[in-house]
């Protein structure tokens, strides 16, 4: 009787799996997660799901079912052996300016007030990882930049984190594909790598970069409705008798007065709307804060929070494990430019001599893509962007993911690298392009 039971067990669990594998072929004509073999090599990489404690303000809401049903396809298919979460897995920053980020708790009640909120997605991932079959890893993103090894595997145990020594970077190449290379991205921004140099008199220990506060006002910007301005950004002149660092504060207000008039709140910038209480700040700040200002148009150009940062850029790079360093000037006027990303990703891993990695994967962006080009020794390279999974992404899809399928001994045999989108729950190629190493 056991014997019969236990049969009907595996004649179910296949009617399952067969089950599963013709609802993804019969939606759309494709199934991304075969590679035609049954031998599991392959690789899926997941970015920017931006997973929120609450679903008034989280940028994935309405997505989190569709997500939830690509993971229970991904956790049946027989070819998968890797799952990849390259960064923002759990959101830290997007959360409305006025709003306690951990209700005047901590981190750990945080991020298990996300996994209630987003039940079914970590179950999902937490029974792809407890089943054992494919390998599920998490690299660290800047929005979950402060988020500790600790409170990732409280809510997802077991799972592999891919991380440096310092906090809020990894990067990941995949078992037994060590010219694969797996990151988010934030490393190379200005606004959003890590920033263990600046605020340290108010904040000790702190890390967070200036695009957390920028994100804390753009989610009060969307909380308010996408409100007209409340307050103007005060005008700043370049100082012209200042030098390098007068140069490099003026850039660096050009990006802040964008910021204001791209996001604009209905509060006045005096107000101290900025709720903290997260990474060694324990204040409340205004906008005013963050923009330099100067006390005469012309003169001395100065700020509050970040004070000196126009100075650091390198020293951040180095305790940052960049590669190839960027001038502090390039890196301010393009932090809101996602080519850059991308042309980033070029650089430190093809361009550089000292990098053996022919595939690159980033997220960080939000927009999907696929770049072949030639590395020093012009060898074709493949450069990935994953996407994001957040419910409105502008003038960009959303739900995407990348497949790697790993080239076999056969000297004809390519690596592919897929881009994939999941919008409406039916799978679409958006791109590939493959190569041999």
């Amino acid at each position: 009787m056991k014997k019969i039971v236990k049969n009907s067990i595996k004649i179910f669990s296949a009617i399952i799996i067969i089950a599963f594998v013709f609802l993804i072929k019969t939606t759309s004509g494709i199934n991304p997660f075969t590679n035609g073999t049954n031998e599991r090599n392959m690789i899926v990489v997941l970015s920017d799901l931006h997973l929120g404690a609450d679903l008034a303000y989280a940028e994935c809401n309405k997505n989190l079912s569709s997500l939830q049903k690509l993971l229970k396809q991904i956790s049946v298919s027989p070819d998968i052996k890797e799952l990849v979460i390259a960064g923002d897995l759990i959101d830290e920053w997007f959360v409305p300016a006025t709003i306690d980020t951990y209700q005047g708790k901590d981190q750990r009640d945080f991020v298990q007030r996300i996994a209630k909120t987003n039940k079914g997605v970590i179950d999902a991932f937490n029974s792809i990882i407890q089943e054992g079959k494919i390998l599920v890893t998490y690299v660290p993103g800047n929005h979950d930049l402060t988020i500790t090894a600790e409170n990732i595997d409280l809510i997802l145990p077991g799972i592999n984190q891919a991380r440096d020594k310092e906090q809020g970077l990894g990067t990941y190449s995949p078992v037994d594909y060590p010219k694969i290379a797996i990151e988010h991205g934030h490393r190379y921004n200005f606004f959003c790598a890590p920033d263990p140099i600046s605020n340290q008199d108010i904040a000790p220990g702190t890390i967070m970069p200036p695009g957390y506060f920028f994100t804390r006002i753009a989610a009060l910007y969307v909380a308010q409705g996408r409100p007209l301005p409340g307050d103007a950004t005060p005008v700043v002149t370049p100082n012209l008798s200042g030098g390098e660092q007068q140069d490099l504060m003026f850039r660096y207000w050009k990006i802040w007065q964008m910021t204001a008039n791209l996001f604009p709140i209905t509060n006045k910038f005096d107000e101290n709307v900025i709720l903290t209480n997260v990474d060694g700040f324990t204040g409340s700040y205004s906008v005013n804060d963050l923009i330099p200002h100067q006390s005469t148009l012309g003169g001395l150009i100065d700020v509050n929070l970040f004070k000196g940062i126009e100075d650091n850029w390198d020293a951040r790079q180095t305790i940052n494990n960049v590669p190839v360093h960027s001038a502090t000037s390039h890196a301010i006027d393009f932090v809101n430019s996602a080519t850059e990303t991308d042309d980033q990703a070029i650089l430190q891993y093809f361009m550089n001599p000292k990098s053996d990695k022919r595939i690159v994967v980033f997220g960080h962006t939000h927009q999907p893509k696929i770049i072949a080009s030639q590395n020093y020794n012009n060898e074709k390279s493949i450069y990935a962007n994953s996407g994001t999974w957040i419910d409105k992404n502008p003038k960009q899809t959303t739900m995407n993911f990348v497949v790697i399928i790993p080239q076999n001994a056969d000297a004809s045999s390519q690596t592919y690298v897929k881009l994939y989108n999941f919008e409406g729950e039916v799978v679409t190629k958006m791109a590939e392009d493959s190569l041999r190493y």
